[in-house]
């Protein structure tokens, strides 16, 4: 269809890829943000002042579950890497269920679920990135990711609204089954995509099927040892760090704040329902009209240094005016901003990486650095918040990481042009 091309630049032998990448992230994130309301109830329950420590939890969880899924990656065909770990998620979902319906005021259960939610979902949705950094090209990431990225947001908007409309109906048990359903739904989307690949292997001039093993290989670490030997994973870690680190302390933030001037759970439930039906509108919109077409004239490096500039600025007004509605728009423009420019813009950079660190390499990228960045950084927003003096200074602290985090971004969509670059020169 010619008005697809024009407004989203999609071309017509792209258009059933696009729309399965599109129903993976809606599949997966409705699936997740599902979840997600149940997980912060748990998460508030055990005290404002001990999220250091289920943060802490789930970086060590992340630890232990990476070398697992580096000896699937390495072993199983890259088109079954997805649903095997998709399917495994979808297996523990359950068990979880049987264990709220059982014991549905167990505390250690809810702290449990905490984590394994807060390890899940940096998984699954780094994986899902994988599967399209390794389908498409470089060309057609700028033009279409920010497309099919909108399916998460969209995702994102139905997930919290079934939570609302079903808890009552099917009980925590039951959200957590449908949950399931619909995360392994986007398993079987991501298969369907390497089917996909394989039936359109030259596309934008490249060979694609030609030149990519059938299996990885490789051993269970291979992904943190490729980071530590290359200087562009190096600073994709780095960025993610600085990302973790900025969205904790607001995070923290947010729950004293929430917790503070709003001691009803119902309220709070509201207060975080319409911060996400906020984020999730404004990021739908801008994925869908702006990501693709700033990627293509200014470059991935734009993607990641705006928000992080912009998120400087608002921890300077979040310390000079320390109000709740202030902070709600500096959230508003840092999760709308991540997910609408920020996360396209990172998963841009691996298109020019080679295939096994698409896979692994990322993976520990998004699930280990992601999870230690939160973890340090929760424990740092606690001190700052107990030794103190000044109430503003974690924000103050936070314009100077932002502001770090910028010049990061700007290094990589750099590194990332001059890699694409040499790849068409080859």
């Amino acid at each position: 269809m010619p008005w697809l091309a024009r407004v989203f630049g999609v071309r017509p032998c792209e258009a059933p890829a696009v729309a399965a990448g599109l129903a993976m992230f809606f599949l997966l994130f409705t699936g997740y943000f599902m979840l997600r309301p149940v997980r912060e109830a748990m998460g508030v329950a055990g005290g404002v002042d001990n999220l250091q420590w289920l943060f802490t939890g789930t970086f060590v969880v992340t630890l232990a579950i990476l070398p697992l899924f580096g000896w699937v990656a390495s072993r199983v065909p890259r088109r079954r890497i997805a649903p095997w770990v998709f399917g495994g998620v979808v297996a523990t979902l359950l068990g979880f269920g049987a264990g709220l319906v059982l014991q549905p005021e167990h505390v250690w259960a809810g702290r449990a679920f905490f984590i394994w939610v807060s390890v899940i979902n940096m998984l699954l949705i780094s994986l899902a990135r994988s599967v399209l950094a390794d389908v498409f090209a470089a060309g057609e990431a700028k033009r279409l990711f920010a497309l099919m990225a909108s399916g998460a947001s969209a995702g994102g908007l139905l997930g919290p609204v079934l939570t609302t409309l079903l808890v009552g109906p099917l009980g925590h048990g039951g959200l957590l089954l449908l949950s399931a359903a619909l995360i392994g739904a986007s398993g079987a989307t991501a298969l369907w995509l390497h089917r996909w690949r394989d039936r359109h292997p030259l596309r934008d001039g490249q060979a694609a099927a030609a030149v990519r093993p059938v299996r990885l290989g490789g051993n269970p670490f291979a992904g943190a040892t490729a980071v530590f030997r290359s200087p562009f994973l190096l600073g994709i870690a780095l960025f993610v760090v600085l990302l973790a680190t900025v969205t904790t302390f607001l995070y923290f933030e947010q729950a004293r704040l929430v917790a503070g001037l709003f001691p009803d759970r119902a309220q709070q439930t509201r207060v975080f329902g319409l911060i996400d039906t906020t984020v999730q509108v404004l990021s739908i919109l801008a994925q869908l009209f702006l990501t693709g077409r700033i990627a293509q004239r200014l470059g991935v490096g734009v993607l990641l240094v705006g928000v992080p500039l912009v998120m400087a600025a608002g921890f300077l007004w979040l310390a000079l005016a320390p109000a709740f509605a202030v902070f709600v728009v500096v959230m508003v423009a840092r999760r709308a901003g991540e997910y609408a420019l920020v996360r396209p813009g990172r998963e841009m950079l691996y298109t020019v990486v080679a295939a096994e660190d698409k896979y692994k390499a990322k993976n520990f990228i998004d699930t280990v650095v992601y999870r230690g960045g939160d973890a340090l950084s929760g424990w740092v927003k606690r001190l700052l918040d107990v030794i103190g003096e000044h109430p503003s200074l974690a924000m103050f602290i936070g314009a100077g990481i932002a502001l770090v985090w910028a010049g990061t971004g700007l290094g990589l969509g750099r590194a990332q042009r001059r890699r694409e670059q040499a790849a068409v020169t080859l």
